[in-house]
């Protein structure tokens, strides 16, 4: 069995900034849907096609399940982000490139969890929007944009570690 070494990358500012603000980002979706939720109809859209256009609707409630499950992956990621040493790398890690992989793999992780609450409110903020007459769906800007906050991060990320891999590797 390979063993990685356990160790806790240290948290730069721009990690503890990048912490912070999807904390407070957390804090502004519950804020935003609970200031929100009195004044909702009970019915309100709950899905969307890929065109940005509401197809399915249900209980105000509904709404509730957005930052909840926000929370959920949230918290869930933050503790996964502990134990870098069990994530899946493009290379063996050793003792002498843990570090920098680690630290590498666990701001990708920071930027997916805001990416993630900042996506869910916006969600939230739309059908807000929606039920205010204020718009029409989410828009068909929406899915070509989440697509960008989700993969071109992960790219990079994933890119940077295998410059690094090659780097050591002398290619």
């Amino acid at each position: 069995m390979n063993t990685r070494p356990k160790i806790k990358p240290i948290l730069t500012t721009t990690d503890k900034a990048i912490e912070l603000v999807g904390w407070l980002a957390l804090i502004g979706i519950w804020v935003l849907t609970l200031v929100n939720y009195s004044s909702l109809p009970e019915t309100i859209p709950i899905h969307f096609n890929g065109a940005g256009k509401a197809d399915g609707f249900g209980n105000k409630e509904n709404i509730l399940s957005l930052p909840i499950v926000s929370t959920i992956l949230f918290i869930g990621m933050t503790v996964l982000n502990k134990y870098p040493h069990v994530f899946n790398y493009p290379s063996t890690i050793t003792k002498e490139n843990a570090l920098p992989h680690y630290s590498n793999a666990t701001r990708m992780i920071r930027f997916l969890k805001l990416i993630i609450v900042i996506v869910f409110g916006l969600i939230v903020f739309k059908i807000i929007e929606n039920v205010k007459g204020n718009a029409d769906g989410l828009g068909t800007w929406f899915l070509p944009l989440i697509l960008g906050l989700i993969f071109i991060p992960t790219a990079y990320y994933l890119i940077k570690a295998i410059r690094f891999k090659n780097k050591k590797l002398g290619l």
